[in-house]
């Protein structure tokens, strides 16, 4: 939930003002008002040395954990020698590269001593010069007879010509060798032997992580301290100190136990407009692993209502729909499972972030077993799963409607498939709505009928979404139960523009007949009670309400993504399957393998990224105003966290 915070003007005597801070960061309750630096101060060299080297070391194996055996002033010296043999080891593996790359170029004319070669040059009065040239041009040209083939090395042909001035040839290029190979390969292997002691050093210090953290965070909480006390205001000759802080309603004992005992008096004061009041968001459960993901998007404005709980539960719904694979959620939830068992004590974010993906992994095994999807295997309505399947009986509702009214949707199927007319009843035009093709059965009539069911499914479900949220705030908006009203017409009368027979018909809810004629009332009446309500409440700025026809259609729309992506995941597992048995046992083994692999990593890309824009787009609009700034207040980090 949001919790109010209030504005305290705090008083004091400047020899409390050190124990004051001291308290304030042990309760962790109480956030300062900068009165003088806006701009926060730089972290010291310190922490950005700790920073850095931690940063260095997170990328080395685990490490059994150094043994505590220093201060803080020990952990910057390693910080800074981590730092220093890191750059060490960059500028060796350089180096290293740059002599091996030069060794490749001038092996192909062996080694040789420079200082022979300058005796030659001086004595015989001549220019000893260096080629290569590409070897397709080099098999086509005629050379002079001072142009010695050395050898041929890749795509290149190497010379030396040896002349009384220097010289240059058509489509060759000079080389200069400064140092000789022997030089080089000794010089490379003193390289690598001071890069191969530089590493063993390096990685010695791979299980200082956890100490260097724990100077991280001594050094951050008392730079934390030092800033808090920079909004300080002093007066009377700075034998009083004033600042002025947030502290949340529910915590306001807290502050007073702060200040007990000490010569300082606090007084609530009046919020100015300016001010940027802070989000205090305090949950717990589940409510708390919604808290982080609103968070992803936004912050809570102070004015909002928290959607922590609302977002969490319809994301693990579309997550659900969007995978639809109940086969993929046992294995989500099998990892899971092993995670929790190969790391029993994690931090919080950790713990919290494992609870909601085993919570996914739960919803999507649900809604497989409601479907029927596992790893996109034609499920038996007559198998003891096809019988626990809301999918099965919802399409065995339609497939009797359709057989006892003999309609439209029912003489399409026998032209498509003629032994239906054999059919007896719904069940029966389910089992016998068959095809077969390449080897392949497939239940023709129950797969469309599935198919349109999560269809409507996927809109009724926008409708109710965003009919909460605009009831949520209905008190600001009035015209919101207008256009509830709107949406549920919506729903009730376009089957009959589409030809489409709705679940409200087969489940006797409503009759064809009936259920457009109250959709298309309440379509006009919800526009114009949306426009009426609207202009009460906004007088004339109210006619801009009627923009929002178009916004409401396309959002329910935009719920149609939660059929498309969940068809789309058990097709391609489908086909992969079919595929995999067509290939014969080994090659079919990879291909299902390695198709189910794709299509998961899809279907949790997809269900993460259409889950949350579902909340963050389409329900926001309505009943979120964000742009808010989380409360932090005064208070002493932990090295690790856990829960």
């Amino acid at each position: 939930m949001i919790i109010n915070v209030k504005k305290y003007l705090i008083l004091g005597a400047h020899e409390d003002l050190n124990k004051f801070f001291e308290r304030a960061q042990q309760q962790g309750i109480i956030e300062f008002i900068p009165a003088h630096t806006k701009k926060g101060l730089e972290p010291p060299l310190e922490i950005q040395h700790l920073l850095s080297a931690m940063r260095i070391l997170r990328k080395l194996p685990v490490k059994k954990p150094y043994e505590r055996g220093g201060d803080l002033k020990f952990a910057e010296e390693i910080a800074l020698k981590i730092i220093d043999l890191k750059q060490e080891i960059e500028r060796l593996s350089e180096e290293k590269r740059l002599v091996e790359a030069e060794i490749i170029r001038i092996s192909p004319f062996g080694d040789f001593s420079l200082d022979d070669l300058d005796f030659i040059e001086k004595v015989g009065n001549r220019e000893v010069q260096f080629f290569c040239m590409k070897s397709s041009k080099a098999d086509l040209a005629h050379f002079p007879e001072e142009v010695i083939f050395i050898s041929r090395e890749y795509d290149l042909d190497y010379f030396i010509a040896i002349n009384e001035e220097p010289k240059s040839y058509p489509d060759m290029i000079e080389m200069r060798i400064d140092r000789p190979l022997g030089e080089l390969q000794t010089h490379l292997s003193f390289v690598k032997e001071s890069l191969h002691q530089i590493e063993a050093e390096f990685k010695g210090y791979a299980g200082h992580l956890d100490f260097l953290h724990e100077a991280l965070v001594e050094r951050l909480n008392d730079f934390n301290l030092v800033t808090a006390k920079k909004e300080v205001s002093f007066s009377l000759k700075n034998s009083i100190f004033s600042v002025e802080a947030w502290v949340p309603e529910h915590k306001t004992n807290l502050l007073f136990s702060v200040i007990d005992g000490m010569a300082i008096h606090c007084e609530p004061i009046v919020v100015e407009e300016n001010d940027r009041v802070p989000t205090f968001m305090e949950n717990k459960g589940v409510q708390r692993i919604g808290e982080d993901l609103v968070k992803i998007y936004d912050i809570p404005a102070t004015t909002d209502r928290d959607p922590s709980g609302w977002v969490f539960w319809f994301f693990a719904l579309f997550f659900s729909m969007i995978v639809a694979d109940g086969g993929y959620g046992l294995m989500y939830l099998g990892l899971c499972l092993y995670l929790r068992y190969k790391y029993p004590v994690m931090q919080r974010n950790a713990r919290r972030f494992l609870k909601l993906a085993t919570i996914l992994a739960t919803g999507c095994i649900i809604w497989g077993v409601l479907t029927s999807a596992f790893f996109g295997i034609q499920i038996s309505p007559k198998s003891w799963l096809g019988k626990l399947s809301v999918m099965e009986y919802l399409a065995e509702k339609k497939a009797e409607y359709h057989f006892s009214h003999k309609d439209d949707v029912y003489h399409f199927w026998v032209n498509k498939l003629p032994l239906l007319k054999n059919a007896h009843s719904g069940q029966e035009f389910l089992e016998m709505g068959v095809s077969h093709k390449g080897g392949h059965t497939k239940m023709e009539v129950l797969d469309t009928f599935s198919d349109n069911i999560l269809l409507e499914f996927s809109l009724m479900i926008g409708v109710i979404h965003i009919g909460l949220s605009l009831l949520r705030y209905l008190w600001r908006h009035w015209a919101g139960i207008g256009w509830v009203a709107f949406m549920i017409g919506a729903y009730l009368y376009f089957p009959l523009m589409l030809k489409a027979t709705s679940m409200m018909n087969f489940l006797g809810v409503v009759d064809k007949t009936t259920g457009p004629k109250i959709g298309l009332q309440l379509i006009y009446v919800g526009i114009g009670s949306a426009l009426f309500l609207a202009l009460v409440q906004k007088r004339l700025k109210g006619i801009g309400e009627v923009a929002n026809l178009v916004q409401v259609f396309a959002d329910v729309l935009s719920y149609l993504r939660l059929y498309a992506l969940g068809l789309a995941g058990a097709i391609m597992a489908e086909t992969f399957n079919e595929i995999g048995q067509d290939v014969g046992l080994f090659l079919g083994f990879l291909v299902i393998l390695v198709g189910h692999g794709v299509n998961i990593m899809l279907g949790i890309m997809a269900g993460v990224i259409h889950g949350l824009r579902l909340n963050f787009i389409e329900w926001y609009h309505y009943c979120f105003d964000g742009g808010g700034r989380l409360f932090r207040p005064l208070m002493r980090l932990k090295a690790k966290e856990t829960s």
